[in-house]
């Protein structure tokens, strides 16, 4: 589904240079939910980004299975995390003033769907998530483990290849956190969606598919792949 080579990322603290990713590479398949872990400063968040599309400033490549290069310019860019990408974050992201509903439709506004599509098809994900009761609750009426699953949903609504998740059990209790972390794993197997998620939290680590660990930059030694393109 996603292929990664040689990534390398530095960024500039006045003259001195920080060196954040060496070389990464990776393969992951569609479908897949995989944690990148790693300590504060492994580059985990770097790579986190870059494969969201948040980042385009690096070296190296990423493609898609069929062989698409991930864009560099920001135009396009923007259209693919659009139209292709999902995005859950720790701190949820939700819109207050705005409904579940409307939070979660909001993908499909800036697709263009009808107003009506709208509402049809974010109540139907609301729904796969357990919140069909709450379609018209605002997030500040919403526990913050039902405010996660709305950000969950609002990332599936529209279908994405892959959806990039940012320590999205960080704010949550266990209790909670365990609810969230079996959530994503069903609905991303059940939906063919591929999940990668940035955590320090060994209980979302435990309940991936696989982990790539990151140790200063680089991979860990027993998670080096070579990647190979297919001509």
């Amino acid at each position: 589904m996603l292929k990664f080579k040689d990534i390398s990322k530095c960024y500039s603290l006045g003259v001195q240079q920080v060196t954040a990713l060496q070389g990464v590479s990776g393969d992951i398949k569609q479908g897949e939910m995989v944690a990148l872990c790693g300590p504060s400063g492994s580059g985990k968040s770097t790579l986190l980004n870059v494969l969201g599309l948040l980042d385009m400033d690096y070296q190296g490549e990423v493609r898609t299975a069929s062989g698409e290069n991930y864009p560099k310019d920001a135009y396009l860019a923007a259209l693919w995390r659009r139209s292709r990408l999902g995005f859950v974050f720790q701190k949820f992201n939700l819109v207050p003033v705005m409904s579940a509903w409307e939070n979660v439709a909001y993908p499909l506004m800036l697709n263009g769907y009808s107003r009506q599509d709208q509402k049809r098809l974010a109540t139907e994900v609301l729904a796969k998530v357990g919140l069909e009761a709450f379609v018209d609750h605002r997030p500040d009426n919403l526990s913050g483990g039902q405010q996660q699953r709305v950000a969950i949903a609002r990332a599936l609504v529209h279908q994405p290849e892959m959806v990039i998740a940012d320590e999205p059990t960080a704010s949550l209790d266990s209790k909670t956190a365990e609810l969230v972390i079996e959530l994503m794993k069903t609905l991303g197997h059940e939906m063919g969606t591929t999940f990668i998620v940035a955590t320090h939290d060994s209980r979302m680590a435990a309940h991936c598919d696989r982990v790539i660990e990151l140790v200063d930059g680089q991979l860990a030694k027993d998670n080096t792949e070579v990647v190979k393109w297919a001509s």
